[in-house]
């Protein structure tokens, strides 16, 4: 049985992004599903001179190693000022320094949402951009707009977004 890794770019406790990454991760047959949460992973903030004095930290490594021992990733990436948000960066930069090639092509199911009608689509466009680089195999994406008027009690409410997912899930689900 495939192993998906799913979460949040997110430390929000009550983050809309890993209630979408979590629903998604539901449409998936077949699959273990492994959920982590940014707030199990703290890390000091990037910088050089502290990698030199300390090393990279523990939290770092054990994410990644949650990266490479998964078979799949969904990541639902919150917007901040039209960017990562700084949790998410944070973790990325300092992985990034044990493997360049972090995502480690396995395949990914890139989304965002937010509360507003373009569901996080910038910080969405600056991550395709970004992760194939560090060997992201974005299989397929999702912008969820408004998140609060679509979503509801753990469910995709909008019947037209509902069925734009499930599509992109099948896709994330053959490339597995």
């Amino acid at each position: 049985m495939k192993n998906i890794l799913v979460f949040a770019g997110s430390n929000s406790k009550n983050s809309i992004n890993k209630q979408l990454s979590e629903f998604a991760a539901g449409l998936v047959d077949n699959v273990k599903t492994t959920v982590l949460d940014l707030n199990d992973f703290n890390l000091p903030l990037y910088g050089i001179d502290y990698e030199i004095e300390y090393g990279i930290p523990e939290n770092a490594h054990k994410f990644l190693e949650a990266v490479k021992s998964s078979d799949g990733i969904i990541l639902s990436l919150a917007e901040h000022n039209g960017a990562y948000s700084t949790v998410f960066k944070n973790l990325f930069d300092w992985m990034s320094r044990i493997d360049g090639k972090l995502w480690s092509e396995k395949p990914m199911l890139l989304m965002a949402t937010s509360p507003g009608a373009r569901g996080g689509a910038t910080v969405l466009e600056i991550a395709k951009g970004r992760f194939p680089f560090m060997g992201g195999r974005i299989v397929s994406d999702f912008s969820f707009p408004s998140f609060s008027d679509n979503f509801s009690d753990g469910s995709i409410t909008n019947p037209d977004l509902l069925t734009a997912l499930k599509n992109k899930v099948v896709l994330f689900q053959n490339a597995l």
